[in-house]
This record gives structure tokens, sequence and C-alpha cells, in this order.
């Protein structure tokens, strides 16, 4: 406890003593950019005064803070967002005031890569932000749909980012497994983001503002994660007008109705599947999914109730069912259920607060029926409260501070083969703490250094300390290196078995008090170039060691003996990215190299998600009359996997009072090569979209058609275990969307 004082002390001291000590002659402007239309804020806008040529980007929702501003009778401000003509509006600042601004930009006619470039369009530069990417919507329409626009697929064109195939939108990230990422809407976990057994997101990507994807070296106010973590921050609804949108695809139709209320705003989104027709194209078989998704969300603001305050209520509800007609075949269920409740404040002085309320479920079950397969049941409920806090001093530097604290009941409900019902579980509080400082101040240094202390954990244990620092240093005003490093835990797994191709039962449960938390440390480097005002060169490089995280005990034999065991790993590699943005034309080339290990029980070997060359080229070009063209081409070296090396032949008395013939109880018994030994075939595809907006005055009519696997690449997905027979990836497919919005 002596240690934890000495730190909140220095911190403390630190920041008081960073504060500057007199600020008679400064001012601070601090605002919020938002659409014209609807009035939704515009995240990651750029914010620069031109006669000082400094300035600031908008945060996650939209606001910027510019302090310690020298008085003047005025300034021009010039605001500019990718899809949106800039802006610029003429500001007086005063001394020891906060100006406050709403800044409305309008959409541009050309709504796809279209800015318009001026040199002093780049503002802070030296912000540390090393591994993260941010999609917004717009990118991620513009992306040939597999059925629908998603955004766990969209993901497979980050650099370090490995999807599972044409059958799975989960994904990998810089080597780490599946169950290692964390993904949060509007602050809350979700703990399985998938429909149709994992073939796309539960979230619709109407409701989605931004999306910010931190694929290593995160800061310390994120946590719980030990590969990568996405923040999928949702708008607020049209605050001007009723409006709606509707859809229909080959796969479901969805619905969207928004519009404000009294001193705020809603929106409610619903989505129901209406065939299964187009699912069977991605197995080749029946594949009975019924699904729906809904979302609400709730924003009031009064001035005359809280001053600058904000609240909101929001939720996500899921539900799939994989239903058979065949008696002998089991059923399938997996539900979410988010709700959440949020107060965010604008201080007098320049400071945010966020403080959040919200339960989070998850439950998977299998129902037997007359089937072999026993029955499960899976069940996670997450209750936590949250606040954190942000500071920004008139020195540009930022002090953040925050605590949760969670409550966790895991269950677990088995049937075992003599008919016994067994019931698993755990349950505990968890609570984490984090203080960061971000250094700003200085015009060619930027640094985030920042420490998450686990105060409460669960059933296993771990490190009290997670030390994190982010750098960026601007070697010319377009050249900059960047690195970062990190200590991460997680105290939550989903199991999964590593030899199924496709997994029905994804259980999420706390990792038992007899392994540790999983834990790994960040090691990344980077280097930045802006080669225009329209392209941007990002090469980054990363090692990543994984000391404890939980796998399946493949060997398991006897009740007696674990069913989760401890492995440790390690990956690392470089990527490369070009990114151009300039109308009418926007493309990115992305490239990764990597290698990932895993070792249990002294073996070690190469998991199945390793791949050593991964290439993704996007493009998209704007043409007259409301036409848009678009088109991804993903590459990437075949998988390891185990070979089956033969077989023998192993007596099955069932009956021993029966009279077998010898031959007839006989029954085959796989033998199996070294563990992911050899590599399956490489994989590559091309999709095709091409999409027309039609404006009718009344209502926009949005039309879409995507050509997937254009060249029809026979991608092997597995061969069969009984006979060796090659089961293919999804063939050449033809897929529609048409849209209406009012």
């Amino acid at each position: 406890m002596l240690q934890i004082k000495k730190y909140i002390t220095s911190v403390i001291l630190f920041f008081l003593i960073s504060a500057p000590l007199s600020a008679q002659e400064k001012g601070t402007i601090r605002g919020i950019v938002k659409d014209s239309l609807n009035s939704e804020s515009l995240p990651f806008a750029n914010v620069i005064i031109r006669e000082l040529s400094t300035g600031a980007s908008t945060n996650n929702r939209g606001y910027f803070i510019i302090p310690s501003l020298p008085v003047s009778n005025k300034y021009n401000v010039v605001v500019s967002y990718i899809g949106y003509k800039t802006k610029s509006v003429d500001v007086k600042v005063d001394a020891q005031k906060i100006t406050e601004l709403e800044i409305f930009l309008t959409p541009s006619t050309v709504e796809i890569g279209v800015v318009e470039k001026i040199e002093y369009l780049t503002p802070e530069e030296n912000i540390p932000d090393l591994g993260k990417t941010i999609l917004t919507v717009k990118r991620l329409e513009v992306i040939p749909k597999g059925v629908e626009t998603d955004l766990l697929r969209a993901l497979a064109g980050v650099p370090g980012v490995k999807s599972s195939g044409d059958v799975s939108a989960k994904f990998s990230v810089r080597g780490g497994e599946p169950n290692q990422n964390l993904v949060l809407v509007d602050g809350v976990p979700l703990y399985y983001p998938y429909h149709a057994i994992g073939l796309f997101s539960v979230i619709d990507y109407d409701l989605i503002n931004n999306l910010e994807f931190y694929r290593g070296g995160f800061p310390s106010y994120i946590g719980r994660a030990i590969s990568s973590v996405m923040k999928v921050n949702t708008k607020d609804g049209n605050k001007n007008n009723f409006s709606g949108k509707g859809s229909i695809s080959l796969l479901s139709v969805k619905g969207l109705v928004e519009g404000p209320i009294p001193n705020g705003s809603f929106y409610f989104t619903g989505r129901k599947s209406v065939s299964n027709k187009i699912l069977n194209r991605f197995l080749s078989n029946e594949l009975p999914v019924d699904f729906y998704d809904a979302a609400f969300k709730i924003n009031y603001s009064s001035p005359d109730f809280f001053s600058g305050a904000k609240f909101t209520v929001h939720s996500l509800f899921s539900s799939d069912n994989l239903k058979y007609d065949d008696p002998t075949s089991p059923d399938y269920n997996w539900k979410n259920s988010l709700i959440g409740f949020k107060v965010f404040t604008v201080g007098s002085i320049p400071f945010f607060l966020d403080f959040g309320v919200n339960f989070s479920s998850f439950s998977n079950e299998i129902f037997q029926k007359k089937s072999d397969i026993k029955p499960k049941r899976n069940e996670l409920n997450d209750f936590t409260i949250s606040t954190d806090f942000l500071y920004v001093l008139d020195n540009k530097d930022e002090f953040g501070i925050g605590a949760d604290v969670k409550y966790i009941q895991s269950k677990m409900f088995l049937l075992n083969r003599f008919n016994f019902r067994a019931d698993a579980g755990s349950e505990g509080l968890s609570s984490n703490a984090y203080a960061n400082y971000k250094f700003l101040r200085f015009e060619n240094l930027g640094a985030d250094l920042g420490i998450r202390l686990n105060l409460k954990s669960l059933d296993a244990g771990g490190d009290f300390f997670e030390p994190r620092i982010n750098l960026t240093y601007l070697i010319t005003k377009n050249i900059s290196i960047k690195g970062a490093y990190g200590i991460y835990q997680q105290e939550l797994t989903t199991i999964y078995d590593e030899r199924e191709v496709l997994s029905l039962f994804d259980p999420v449960v706390i990792i038992p008090e007899y392994l540790s938390k999983a834990k790994a440390a960040h090691y990344v480097f980077g280097f930045s170039s802006r080669l225009s005002n329209s392209m941007i060169l990002d090469i980054e490089g990363y090692y990543r060691k994984i000391f404890n995280s939980p796998t399946l005990n493949e060997n398991k034999t006897l009740f007696s003996e674990p069913d989760l065991i401890k492995s440790i790993g390690e990956s690392y590699g470089g990527e490369l990215s070009i990114n151009y943005s300039g109308a009418p034309l926007d493309f990115t080339i992305a490239y990764t190299l990597s290698w990932a290990f895993k070792e249990v029980n002294g073996l070690k070997y190469k998991p199945r998600y390793d791949s050593r060359h991964n290439i993704n080229l996007t493009a998209s070009y704007a043409l007259p009359y409301g036409w848009q063209i678009s088109t991804s081409w993903n590459y990437h070296s075949g998988n390891p996997f185990t070979q089956i090396a033969g077989f023998y032949d192993q007596y099955s008395l069932n009956n021993i009072f029966s009279n077998y013939n010898i031959y007839g109880t006989l029954s085959p018994i796989l033998l199996f090569s070294d563990k992911n030994s050899a590599m399956l075939p490489d994989y590559h595809r091309l999709d095709i979209m091409i999409a027309k907006k039609i404006d009718l005055n009344f209502m926009k009519l949005n039309l879409d058609i995507s050509a997937i696997n254009v060249y029809d690449r026979k991608n092997i997905f597995y061969f069969e275990s009984k006979n060796g027979k090659r089961i293919n990836m999804l063939p050449f497919l033809l897929t529609f969307t048409i849209k209406i919005e009012l």
C-alpha cells in the first residue's frame, strides 16, 4: 500500500507542477463538430487555427479542446472532415474563459474519399496512437459485401488481422487467439459478437458512428484483453428530423427509426433473418439459422436540468437459433443482452467526465433431442460500474484517471455419459483503476505514460501493475517514428477446441483459480510518413510474448484432470500499409509478414491462425450520377493443419452377450502426424461491388450488387477425417441489397 500511495502522490505532484501558475492572458476554445443534416457528432475531425497553425482533433464524441491561446479579437478556425465540405468560422478568445463552439459541416456532393486539401489540415501529428485504426461508416459502406455490410469482416483489411475464412468472422490479431479479443459497444462488453455460427456480426452497421480498433500497445484506460480491443461508438439519432431506413438482402430485412425528442434524440433498429438459403452456400450444406438483433438509444441533455451533462440509455439484444427438422440432430441457441446508462459531463473548466452503469449477458445452449450430443448450457452475467475523468491542461497535456468495479457470474450446466447433471461455474468481484498522462506540449514529441492497477481479481491470480507507454517523435513535419510497450491481462476466456473446424458451443468462463490470469507483453515500433496531402505510409513491427493463456486440455481422459491448462506463446512480424484518399479515388494497400507459435506441455507448434504472408488491397472510385465501384483482393499463405498418418482397428463390444462376428466389432481409430506440421494451400479471393444512389426528393434509394470470389477460386476449408474429401469455402456468389432512406 505504501508503494501505491507514493505513486499516487507523485502523479498528483507532477500534475500540479505541470499546470501553469498563471493564465491571465490565455484563453481556451472548446467545441463539438456535427453533421448539419442530422446533428450527429463527427469524431476525429481536424480543427485548425489559421493564424497560429495549431489545432486539435475531435475525440470519439466529436469534442475538441484547444487551450492556452493568446487573447485575440478574432481567430479563423478551419474544420475539415472526410466526406464533408471544409468550413471556417471566426472566433474571439477572452482571457481565462472557455469559448464554446458548435460547428456544423455539410456533406460534400461526392461522399466517399473527399476532403478539401489545404496544407494545415493535419493537426497534432505528435499524438501517440501506435496500433490504433479508425473505421467510419463511410469506409464500411464501400467494402464489397459478403452478404451484408459487416464491421467484423471489414477488419480483414486491417494490417495484422487474420480472418478465420469465408465461413467465419472470427479473427486473430498479431498472433493472438480469437478468445483474446474484446469488443465494446458504447463501453459495454459484447461477449459473443457473431450471428449465424460466426458468419457475421450482431452489430448492425446502421447504428455505428465510428469504430476504434486497437491491435496492440493500447493505453492504460483500456484493459481486460491481451490481444486487441474494438470500441464501437454508436450514433445518437437524428436530432433535427424524424427519419427512417429500411433494407432487404438475400439474408435479412432490417429497419431503423430515429428522430428528436425534447432536449434529446433517439434511434431504434431491428434486423430479422428471412432466408437461410444464402448461408447454405457458405457451408455447402443445410444451415437452418433463424436470428434477430435489436438496439435502441435515448439521449437527453438540458441546461435547465444539468448544465453540460448528457444522459444516455442504450441497449443491444440478439438471438440465434439453429434448429434442424431431423430429431437426431441437436439444436443450438446463442443470446446476447446489453443495456447501459451513461452520464457524460463537460465542465466549466477543460475536463470531461464519464460515468456508466451497464449489464451484459451471454448464453449458449445445446438441446440434445434424440441425438448423441449431450446437452450443455453456458451463462455469463457482467454488471459494471465505471467512471473516467480527463483534464486538459493549458499546455495541451492531458491527465486521465478512472476505475471500474465488475460483478461477474459464470455458469456451466453439463450432462455426463451417466446422465448426471453437473453445475460448474464461479462468481466474484473484480476492480481495476488506471492513471495516464499525455505529453502533448512539445511540438516534436508526444508521450502517453500510464499504469493500470488490478485492485481486486476474480479467481485467477495475476500481476498488480500493468505499465503502459506509447511514444511518437516527429523527425520532420511529415515523418515520425513511434514505439509502445505494455503489460496486459484478462480474467475471462472463451473455451474453444483448436481441432474443430466450426465451433457450435463457445462457453465464456472465468479463468479458474488453479491457473493465472492470461498475460502478455507487447513491444511495438513504427514509422509513418505523409508522402503527400493524399497519401500516408505506415510501417509497424511488433513482438508479443504470451506468458499465460488458458487452453483446452486435449489429452484429458479422467474426470479428475483439469479442463483447462496453461499455454505460452510468442508472435512477431511487420506490417506495411499505404493509404490514398482523394476524390474520386480511395485505395489502401496492406501487407503483413508474421510468425506465431504456441507451446502446451512442452510441445511447441504453429497454431491454426499462423499465416506467413497476408495482402489486402481495397479501392473505391466515385463515378458520376451517384454510381460507385469498389473492389477488394485478399491473399494469405496457407494455414497449418494436422495430417492423418493412418489408422488401426479397435474392438468395440457394446453388448458382451451378443453373438458378434469378429470383423463387425472393429472400429477404425485415426492416427495423426505431428500437430499442425502440414500447410494448406494459399488463399486468395477477389470481390467487386457496384452501387448506385438515387435521390427522389421524398426518399433516397441505395442499390448495390456484389460479386464474391469473382474468379471462383477453390479455397480449401478442410479435409473430412473419415474419407479425406476436400471441402472448399465459398464459391462465386452474387448478392444484392436494396436500401430506402426516408
